[in-house]
């Protein structure tokens, strides 16, 4: 398997498992802590998940790194703070505004963030 075909697949198993923890915590946030708005509740639960992906990617997924921690940290930050606020946009759209299930509103923004992310994290944050 080719190297970015291999780094492909780890990128999906950490993001599978980084995604299993957002979503757990936002299904606590909504159906046992009752916060009112599925858009805050995301955005609650993107900083858990971004932070299990960050970890996952720099260890597991992007190994041959060049940077230091802290720089790819704050690219990380940096990339995946735009990606939060538009999932929790997406959410507070799709649930808060015109009142459909938040758990497609979570795979619809999870898709399209999965399809950029890739190689924005290749590119911008874990580059040799």
């Amino acid at each position: 398997m080719s190297d970015d075909r291999a780094a492909f697949a780890r990128y999906i198993a950490n993001g599978l498992f980084a995604t299993a923890v957002h979503y757990a915590i936002l299904t606590f946030l909504i159906q046992y802590a009752q916060l009112a708005s599925a858009g805050a509740a995301n955005l609650l639960a993107a900083v858990v998940g971004i932070t299990t992906s960050f970890l996952g990617n720099r260890s597991f997924v992007f190994r041959g790194h060049a940077a230091g921690w802290s720089q790819q940290l704050w690219r990380f930050v940096a990339l995946y703070g735009v990606f939060a606020l538009i999932h929790a946009t997406m959410l507070y759209v799709w649930t808060d505004r015109l009142g459909y299930d938040f758990r497609i509103g979570f795979l619809l923004a999870t898709g399209l963030q999965t399809m950029v992310s890739f190689f924005a994290n290749k590119l911008l944050v874990f580059s040799r």
